[in-house]
């Protein structure tokens, strides 16, 4: 019963907070980028909170109660994308200003910037599904609500508090979030420390990151379609332009990238100990915390999946919005951007009731947009240059290629899925730097 409590005045404080935000809200900067006012706290937390989204967290104990220790790679390969990351968020912040489509579009043009303004949010309402079924899965797993109802209550939350508060609600509940969530780890972490069963399976060795069923190969897929999407990602990017200066954006960077190191080892070493309980992470917590700590972990879980789940919504809102009016500054603006958060959140929650595998439904979202945008979006900070007139064609082969693949992978046809998932990316390369240079010898005889 303390944890249906402790859910029940998290909800409500959550969405207090968006109530309260609403009333802040004075300009459309305010709604869609917090004003670019961000501290480093406040960056830093909302940025920690996003990654680690229910998908993340209950993705990495899925991954390690399947593959033991490689279950590390995963949040690795987050921290992998971050370190990247660092160098280029100066230009990030330098060239945008509320999105990555609007960045394209200052690269390569008009048209590159409406077709992954209509790419990015169909992709994401994937994502934000994985944020939804991951909350279901964790309020089912406490008994006392089914996985549709739950799905449907979290949902309903986490969109009425984006809604009222957007960006400006977004960075007081997701610093707030980051705190419960490390908190909630760390006591299960602790108290699973402590049980006499600790002992009982294979202590962690660098010779474990690989295994049979995780190999070298595996790692370059999931660096591929995961670990990019932290270099170049709509979600991440929202960041970066709240913070209030680019070494603001910079130091947020490193310091989320370092901590998820740590909390890669915890998240797979609860992932191995439920496993050999035979028991799911919720009923496992249940076992082993008391009753005042399990409602903690439970907040801590519900937490992770409303941080990511609110900003990827709200990413791709204010993306369509700039799509449909041109210019977010425009009075229309902030009202159109809230339909399409309502018109997404309904999407992704219908997606949700129908598919249960939080991996599934995150990787073929992400291995769409990393083939697709990654090439196109490094190319473009980097100043390369490219054939502006084949960034459209580069980013849907691009995109398509890497889909196919991963569906054929997760068919079973591992080898030929992974390779096709390789070959996405030099296939966009190749579009994008079949590049002319101008015949500047023309006049002469």
């Amino acid at each position: 019963m303390q944890a249906e409590i402790t859910i029940l005045i998290y909800f409500v404080f959550i969405v207090g907070i968006g109530v309260y935000s609403a009333f802040r809200i004075k300009t459309p900067d305010d709604y869609f980028v917090a004003g670019k006012k961000a501290g480093l706290i406040p960056v830093s937390g909302s940025l920690l909170a996003t990654i680690l989204g229910g998908s993340a967290i209950l993705g990495t104990i899925e991954l390690s109660q399947k593959l033991g220790w490689p279950g590390l790679w995963f949040l690795f390969s987050a921290a992998l994308g971050l370190f990247v990351l660092i160098p280029i968020s100066k230009y990030v912040r330098r060239y945008g200003n509320y999105t990555l489509p609007e960045l394209l579009g200052t690269f390569y043009g008009k048209k590159a910037e409406t077709i992954s303004s209509v790419i990015i949010p169909i992709a994401w309402i994937g994502i934000v599904a994985a944020q939804i079924i991951a909350a279901a899965k964790i309020l089912n797993g406490l008994g006392f609500i089914s996985y549709q109802n739950a799905a449907i209550v979290s949902g309903l939350v986490f969109i009425s508090y984006t809604l009222l508060g957007g960006q400006h609600s977004i960075l007081k509940t997701d610093t707030l979030q980051a705190v419960l969530i490390i908190g909630g780890l760390v006591f299960l972490f602790v108290f699973a420390r402590m049980n006499p069963m600790e002992h009982t399976f294979e202590t962690f060795q660098f010779s474990l990151l690989f295994n049979t069923k995780f190999s070298l190969i595996d790692l370059l897929i999931l660096i591929l379609t995961y670990s990019v999407t932290f270099v170049v990602g709509p979600d991440i990017y929202s960041r970066v332009f709240c913070a209030k200066n680019e070494k603001t954006a910079s130091r947020s960077i490193l310091l989320v990238a370092l901590i998820l190191i740590p909390t890669s080892f915890v998240l797979t070493y609860l992932g191995i100990y439920a496993n050999e309980t035979g028991a799911g992470i919720v009923a496992f917590a249940e076992h082993l915390l008391p009753g005042w700590a399990y409602g903690l972990f439970i907040a801590a879980l519900l937490s992770a999946v409303m941080s990511s789940a609110d900003t990827t919504l709200l990413t791709s809102s204010i993306i369509v919005s700039e799509l449909i009016t041109g210019n977010l500054n425009k009075s229309n603006s902030l009202k159109l951007t809230r339909y399409f958060i309502l018109f997404t959140g309904a999407a992704s929650l219908l997606i949700a009731l129908f598919v249960t595998s939080i991996i599934q439904a995150l990787l073929l979202a992400l291995t769409f947009f990393s083939g697709a945008f990654v090439v196109p979006t490094l190319a473009g900070l980097l100043k390369i240059k490219v054939n502006k007139k084949r960034v459209a064609t580069a980013i849907l082969i691009g995109g398509t290629t890497a889909l196919a693949g991963k569906i054929i992978q997760t068919a079973g046809s591992e080898l030929a899925g992974n390779t096709i998932i390789i070959s996405s990316y030099i296939l966009n390369a190749a579009i994008l730097w079949n590049y002319k240079k101008p015949n500047t010898n023309s006049g002469e005889l």
